[in-house]
């Protein structure tokens, strides 16, 4: 009461607040952003200009994720739109400035070539690709779709389209690969590349020569050299976090009360009259009619299931996250395989009939009656037979003939005549497939089988650990803002997980699983390095810092060198070696430098590898660049400082015609032409990607 007195009282003030916060939110938006639709709020992407607008973008991300199925990544639908789209813009720009198009002929081959293989656009005569048949598709789904059903309409629509664009980019590649056939002139320059040799006189003074400590590289050294290759070191934003994670699992508590609820379940089972209708009610898992061999059984209840007496019951036993009883009601002797062979019989109506059979149900028992009969009369005639009438085609040639397989394998009817009745017995049986007339040629390894009833029950934490585990990771958000992440955790006796270089789209977290919140939180700007976020999970909660932001850039230094500090080091050691070596005969330079002269022979361009000394194409090309008899200059290597002495050159001989060695140029040229071409536009083009701010 004394609250509402106090709101009475001070009303006009609160009207007075709440009217300005209002006001000063619109004035936000006006002044804030200059209109009232931001760009950004309704563009994904802007490439060259061309805008991808969200809700027509996000309409093509929602219809992958329906094309893939449920359980689908939406980043990983997302990132296929956004190929698609990308491809689309970059190829769109350049089939108008070179004035391509699709010529009607050339979709309308292409439409015939990839429905050739449909059967519902094949004539049933003929079973080849009928155009006829097409087009009155193509006039139901029109028909339909003024109906106000448009979805088959629609993916006509979008199945044209694709085939268009598909004819543009074929001939846009044509063109490009057109215009790049390898000369014969380059086939000649390839062909002595390959064939061309020299041996030579070589000293090699390794780097390794120099200890490492005696040629420190500092960060200054490291910072020019990535800023001197940016385009080798540029990188997408990142970040880094840790986080300690605090999972819904069953207490030991919830453990023992799941078993104690089994346990109540024990004498029920056993004196239940109905077991089917028992497990269906108590148990997590449907009944299973079938029978069970002491291999069917987990390994470590099999011995304990298959003594049991009738009607006794085994558990509870703990198997993953889940409790167990299993109740043994019948047992028998069985085979654990067996072979037979069938004749099959289908009939118009059967989901797993094909659309040619016309048959109804009446006329295929007909048949199939029939066909018993003369096969009991005579069973030679079974091979014949099956040849004639069965509609299994995998096997109607080889007589029929399943092989021998193991029970459940075939569907229940089938397999319960098989393993019902006695090896030369030939009977009818009906299945979701047709008729089957079916033979049992052969029963093996005939052993105890039991039918059990099983009742599961998943070991759930409870709500107190639910609320326990919740509790826990409040209690350490709030210790860790307050003291330092590390220290709490260690304090608490939590594990810290750190994930390092997660990108701006990145959906999945090793350990955590896919969870775009704690990336679009990580990536906030508003967000500070050392900042804490309680986030949920599948499983409970995750309590994460933000360790580490790099903006889109250059690679840091600590980052970059580890690759860039060896190449560096090898720099100011060659310039050691050169520095240290006056004389420009290759035998007095090996003195002073006390390394040995080594020969090699047949050396090419085409592998350029120097035995003894590795792969070392610069000093190799340095020497095919000299003369015989002539020595090079001192080379910086990939392994060490060389010199070469070029003894002779060994050129192979002219040929009439280098059309071969063309062709095997133009061949290794012209698969990556597409890759290539697309990744040259994606390169050039300009790009603002703002998908981080929708998923």
């Amino acid at each position: 009461m004394a609250i509402l007195n106090d709101i009475r009282k001070h009303g006009i003030f609160l009207i007075i607040i709440i009217a300005l916060a209002l006001f000063a939110f619109v004035l936000s938006g006006v002044f804030g952003n200059g209109n009232s639709s931001p760009k950004g709020e309704t563009t994904v992407a802007t490439i060259n200009g061309v805008d991808l607008p969200r809700e027509e973008f996000m309409k093509k991300v929602e219809a992958r994720q329906r094309s893939l199925g449920g359980n689908a990544a939406t980043n990983q639908s997302m990132n296929y739109v956004w190929q698609q789209e990308l491809r689309r813009v970059l190829l769109e720009e350049q089939y108008e400035a070179l004035g391509l198009s699709a010529e009607k002929e050339q979709i309308s081959n292409s439409i015939s070539l990839a429905l050739s293989n449909n059967p519902a656009f094949q004539n049933k005569e003929t079973g080849l690709f009928d155009k006829n048949v097409m087009y009155e598709y193509i006039a139901n789904a029109k028909a339909s779709a003024d109906a106000g059903n448009p979805s088959a309409y629609n993916a006509w629509l979008d199945f044209e389209n694709n085939i268009a664009n598909s004819v543009l980019e074929n001939n846009y590649f044509n063109l490009l690969k057109g215009g790049l056939i390898t000369t014969l002139a380059e086939g000649e320059q390839e062909y002595h590349f390959q064939n061309d040799n020299i041996d030579i006189e070589f000293i090699q003074i390794p780097y390794t020569k120099i200890a490492d400590e005696d040629v420190p590289v500092s960060d200054k050294e490291i910072e020019s050299y990535i800023r001197a290759h940016a385009k080798d070191f540029e990188v997408e934003p990142q970040v880094d976090i840790q986080y300690v994670s605090f999972t819904e699992d069953p207490s030991q508590a919830d453990v023992d009360a799941a078993k104690a609820d089994m346990i109540t379940l024990i004498s029920r089972l056993k004196n239940a009259t109905d077991n089917e209708e028992f497990v269906n009610a108590n148990s997590e898992i449907n009944y299973t009619d079938r029978w069970y061999l002491k291999s069917d059984l987990p390994a470590e209840i099999a011995d304990d299931v298959m003594a049991l007496e009738l009607n006794n019951v085994h558990g509870p036993f703990k198997e993953g996250n889940t409790f167990n009883i299993v109740k043994v009601f019948e047992t028998r002797q069985m085979a654990d395989s067996a072979k037979a062979r069938h004749i099959l019989i289908r009939y118009q109506g059967l989901q797993t009939a094909p659309q040619d059979v016309t048959k109804t149900k009446e006329e295929a028992r007909k048949l199939a009656d029939s066909i018993l009969a003369v096969v009991k009369r005579n069973n030679s005639k079974f091979e014949s037979l099956a040849a004639d009438f069965s509609e299994d085609l995998s096997n109607k040639d080889k007589a029929g003939d399943l092989g021998y397989f193991t029970p459940g394998r075939m569907v229940k009817p089938f397999n319960d005549y098989i393993f019902d009745n006695e090896v030369g017995d030939i009977g009818l049986v009906e299945t979701e497939f047709g008729f089957h007339i079916v033979e049992i040629e052969d029963q093996k390894n005939i052993q105890k089988v039991v039918k059990v009833a099983n009742v599961l029950k998943k070991i759930e934490a409870s709500e107190e650990t639910i609320n326990n585990v919740f509790s826990n990771a409040t209690k350490f958000e709030l210790a860790a803002k307050e003291g330092k992440f590390d220290e709490m955790s260690k304090e608490k006796g939590y594990t810290v997980k750190p994930v390092n270089k997660i990108g701006e789209l990145d959906a999945t977290i090793p350990g955590i699983g896919e969870n775009r919140s704690i990336v679009t939180w990580a990536f906030n700007e508003d967000t500070a390095i050392g900042d804490i976020k309680r986030v949920n999970t599948n499983n409970g909660y995750v309590v994460v810092q933000l360790t580490r932001r790099n903006p889109k850039g250059l690679l840091s230094i600590a980052e970059a060198s580890a690759e860039v500090v060896p190449i560096l080091r090898n720099e100011k050691k060659a310039k050691k070696i050169r520095e240290a070596i006056s004389s420009s005969d290759l035998k007095e330079v090996a003195a002073s430098q006390n390394v040995t002269v080594k020969k090699a022979s047949a050396v090419n361009m085409a592998s350029p590898t120097i035995a003894g000394a590795g792969t070392e194409p610069k000093v190799i090309g340095a020497a095919f660049g000299v003369k015989a008899g002539e020595t090079t200059k001192l080379i910086d290597g990939i392994n060490g400082v060389y010199m070469v002495k070029v003894l002779t050159v060994n050129k192979a001989p002219e040929l009439q015609d280098y059309s071969n060695f063309a062709n095997q140029l133009n061949a290794t040229l012209v698969p990556s032409i597409n890759n290539n071409a697309f990744n040259a536009l994606k390169n050039a083009a300009t790009i603002e990607d703002n998908r981080a701010d929708f998923y």
